[in-house]
């Protein structure tokens, strides 16, 4: 599964809101406490009378005892705010079962029995989004985590493993298509007007994997033969108005089908393969077996209205989701504690697949980029948890930047440990000996040993402890020998106060300061909380190139002559190293500046060295324009701020929009140069043309920085020339932080073209939520009663709220509007969608991290939050962890 990142929002009708219950201490569910369930389910058949507002589910469960279990005389069958309509076994009423909580009890003696459970459900009034739920006129599901138990009452948990058959029946008029797991086996005509047909999935699989769609759909549809010659059918499922835009969709997937059996040997293994395009979806999408049910978002794009991140975001998270058949379906997860075995894995191969077809340089750097903006906040937080946690009270609020970005650094560094080939015969063990199974992220480390030939002993550490580690760099010259010292810190996290020091690989390269040249890249690993390393053959001190690649998440910390720096961004021939010292120049740079400050010799020397840099990047002609995107773009705040142990938002982001509008004044001959070129770029999906649109857009930030008027021409002119998404929302975007007449006119313009198409006003919320413009809080407002604004529509939502607590000068803003904003939000929207609600707590729960008069407002608006007496338990465990 992909993750998806007032009193107006108060005002809206919630009385149809599917509303949790109480608010209750959950319990804690320890992964130390697991064990095996103590019945087997082989085989559920599964019958669905399908309506808007009434389905009913008959559901019947063939049962067996688990020889490899403790022996109960009762089954314990989950439910949440369901009924049983009707209970028998083997065929007789069941009339001793009884209820505990929302879970249905019922006594079994014997060996083996047939379960028949019927239940009734309102899809329509499902607006938690989670079980079976209506959207647009459809019937879709989203089971992961915990949302099976709302279809129907099973054992719903990773490591029950069954086959199921499937039989749909509703109005054909109102559900022409109706989708499954697995293969079509039969379908009819039914009485009344109504329709039916049978699926069946012959792979086992557990309750979070099952998927139903139901509505009026078309496909976009293709074929692929797998490399042992079967040939599959693919289909993408939209609604009839968007099926121009599915092309990229298709495209990606069979490009994802292909990779997979070319990088990692797995193939295919259904007849079918489909994906369905939902508008109302709390993540990005989901990997249910046969049909993957994806955001709208991940699915639909056109150069007219989708952005150049936007295809590679739907080729990624394609991507992702097939590669889960086999590291999550084919080899699923034991229990939740594990899941990160198969989303840590699984956001690894994605970003290998994506490396491998947009370029490997530009892709590492935006991976790292997420990884410092969402992970290393969540893991210096109140929220800071292992990859592989050892409690949990809600499951939904484990699916997290940690589990899955961190997650595959994780595995990502056993890889470079092990090499390319070595890791790829881990990973064949893995698959070969766990198909089929519920494994944990232990399997996976002993097929890693066993397969690589590595020993992970030590390296477990990194399964089992929380936080960033900080490793110190110092570079010693005697003679002819360089010595490397390193040492390492696990900082105290929540619950683990100490620490013990973890295997760290650093690729790293000694540079000739005469030549610009090295004599090969080496990898050496630090195991150790010190270790040194000498390297011989130096007359004079090289200059060193640390964490290439990025072949560790880690934080490194060193004092380096700002020459030295400018001579890594200049030469570096790694692009990683070369960008991370553009950014650790610039970081040093405000760091100091808005920490204890800086003289004017200080500030003056800083600015000089990050000007030399980068009109060295803007003068290259040999550098890829992707690459000089990524090289002139600041830190972001949120990154800077974590440099810091306790941060001032607004002197921050006032060294950083200070340093940005001197360097457009310095470099403005520059700059408008470099956007008049690539201007002359035209449109195409190559990487020059691509580049020249990443470009583009920068520019005009700093141009706007330092020269706005000039800026917010040029942003006009670019607005009205863009034949595509990228160059026009570029040009808004720099336009919506301006305050010129350019800025209404467009912002109109944009709403009246795209009006009616749900992602591009997205966007159009998203670009005025972000922006550097002085009133951008009060435009928020203004928005949240705007009639295209929902609390519904998790996308809507994001678009708006998530965008604005991710602006740093908005939502820090020193009344403490913006936080009293996000609080309203939240208490508004956790009766309507609890696991959408509970991801805004943690832009409040980084108080301990901020200067004291924004930290107490801060806290207090999460103290308002928690005196509710009404709260989801996903939003309740939040908000008293971010407390506590």
């Amino acid at each position: 599964m992909d993750i998806a990142r007032n009193p107006s929002v108060a005002a809206e009708n919630t009385q149809m809101a599917d509303a949790p219950p109480e608010p209750q201490q959950p319990p804690l569910i320890r992964r130390e406490d697991y064990t095996p369930f103590p019945w087997l389910v082989p085989q559920i058949a599964l019958e669905f009378e399908l309506g808007i507002e009434h389905t009913l589910v008959t559901s019947t469960l063939t049962v067996a005892r688990n020889a490899k279990a403790q022996r109960s005389d009762t089954i314990r069958l989950n439910g949440d705010g369901l009924t049983a309509l009707s209970v028998t076994v083997d065929g007789e009423p069941a009339g001793d079962w009884s209820m505990d909580g929302d879970d249905l009890i019922l006594p079994l003696h014997g060996e083996a029995h047939a379960i028949k459970v019927v239940t009734a459900i309102d899809p329509s009034a499902n607006s938690q989004l989670m079980g079976l739920y209506a959207s647009s006129g459809m019937l879709c599901t989203q089971c992961e985590a915990e949302g099976f138990r709302r279809i129907t009452f099973f054992p719903d948990r990773p490591d029950v493993l069954s086959t199921y058959t499937v039989r749909m029946s509703g109005p054909k008029a109102e559900f022409p298509i109706l989708l499954c797991n697995g293969n079509r086996v039969a379908e009819g005509e039914g009485e009344g007007g109504t329709h039916w047909a049978e699926w069946h999935d012959p792979w086992p699989k557990p309750s979070y994997l099952f998927a139903l769609v139901a509505g009026d759909l078309v496909a976009n549809s293709g074929r692929f033969t797998t490399m042992s010659g079967r040939e599959v059918e693919l289909n993408i499922w939209v609604r009839a108005e968007d099926l121009p835009r599915t092309e990229h969709a298709l495209e990606s997937l069979k490009k994802s089908m292909q990779w997979d059996e070319q990088a990692f040997g797995r193939e295919y293994d259904l007849d079918l393969f489909n994906i369905v395009a939902v508008s109302d979806f709390n993540m990005g999408a989901m990997e249910n077996k046969g049909l993957n049910v994806f955001n709208t978002k991940y699915v639909l794009a056109d150069p007219d209205t989708a952005t150049d991140a936007d295809f590679d975001a739907i080729e990624g998270v394609i991507a992702h989701e097939y590669f889960h058949n086999w590291s999550g379906n084919r080899v699923t997860c034991r229990d939740w504690f594990q899941l990160s075995l198969k989303e840590g894995f699984t956001v690894l191969r994605d970003q290998l697949f994506s490396q491998d077809m947009q370029g490997e340089a530009v892709k590492r750097i935006e991976d790292v980029r997420i990884l410092r903006s969402a992970q290393f906040p969540e893991d210096s937080g109140p929220l800071a948890h292992p990859i592989r946690p050892d409690s949990f009270r809600e499951i939904s609020n484990f699916y997290t930047a940690t589990v899955y970005n961190k997650g595959a650094e994780v595995i990502r560094m056993m890889r470079t440990m092990a090499g390319p080939e070595r890791f790829r015969a881990g990973c064949d063990l893995y698959f070969e000996r766990h198909d089929g199974e519920a494994a944990t992220c232990e399997d996976f480390i002993r097929a890693m040993e066993e397969g690589a030939g590595l020993d992970l002993e030590q390296f477990r550490l990194w399964y089992s402890q929380a936080g960033t580690p900080k490793v110190t760099v110092r570079l010693e010259h005697s003679g002819d020998t360089a010595t490397l010292h390193l040492s390492q810190q696990v900082p105290p996290t929540p619950g683990q106060p100490d620490k013990q020091a973890m295997p760290i690989p650093l690729r790293i390269a000694l540079f000739d300061r005469a030549t610009g040249k090295h004599e090969g890249e080496q990898l050496v690993v630090l195991g150790k909380a010190e270790d040194s390393f000498a390297f011989t053959g130096f007359a004079e001190p090289p200059v060193l190139s640390i964490n290439r690649g990025y072949s560790a998440p880690v934080t490194i910390e060193r004092t380096v002559p700002h020459a030295d720096l400018v001579f890594l961004a200049a030469q570096d021939d790694d692009s990683f190293a070369r960008y991370e010292a553009m950014q650790e120049l610039v970081v040093s740079h405000i760091v100091a500046a808005a920490g204890d400050g800086l003289d004017d010799a200080a500030r003056a020397a800083g600015r000089a060295a990050i000007r030399t840099a980068l009109a060295a990047i803007l003068a290259d002609a040999a550098l890829d324009d992707s690459m000089r995107g990524e090289l002139v773009m600041l830190p972001s705040q949120t990154y800077l701020s974590e440099q810091m142990l306790i941060a001032d938002p607004g002197r921050i982001h006032a060294e950083r929009e200070g340093l940005k509008a001197w360097l457009g004044r310095e470099l403005e001959s520059e700059f408008v140069a470099l956007h008049l070129r690539v201007s002359e770029i035209p449109y195409g999906l190559e990487q020059a043309a691509r580049g020249a649109r990443k470009i583009k857009t920068q520019a005009l930030v700093y141009l706007a920085a330092g020269n706005p008027d000039l800026a917010a021409q040029m942003a006009k002119a670019q607005y009205e020339a863009a034949d595509n998404m990228t160059d026009r929302q570029g040009a808004l975007m720099v336009l919506t932080g301006l305050d010129s007449a350019a800025r209404t006119d467009k912002l109109i313009d944009f709403y009246r073209r795209y009006q009616g198409n749900e992602l591009v006003i997205d966007k159009w919320f998203t670009l005025q939520a972000i922006s550097l413009h002085p009133h951008a809080i009060e435009h928020v407002r203004v928005l949240a009663g705007h009639p295209d604004f929902t609390l519904r529509n998790p996308n809507r939502v994001r678009s708006l709220y998530m965008a604005f607590a991710g602006n740093p000068h908005a939502f820090h803003g020193e009344s403490g509007e913006g936080y009293r904003m996000i609080a309203d939000l939240i208490l508004a929207l956790d009766p309507i969608n609890a696991q959408t609600a509970a991801r805004f707590v943690p832009s409040l729960g980084r108080w301990r991290r901020i200067e004291p008069v924004r930290a107490a407002l801060m806290r207090q608006e999460l103290e308002r939050i928690a005196a509710s007496d009404r709260l989801s338990r996903d939003t309740f465990e939040q908000v008293t962890r971010s407390l506590g």
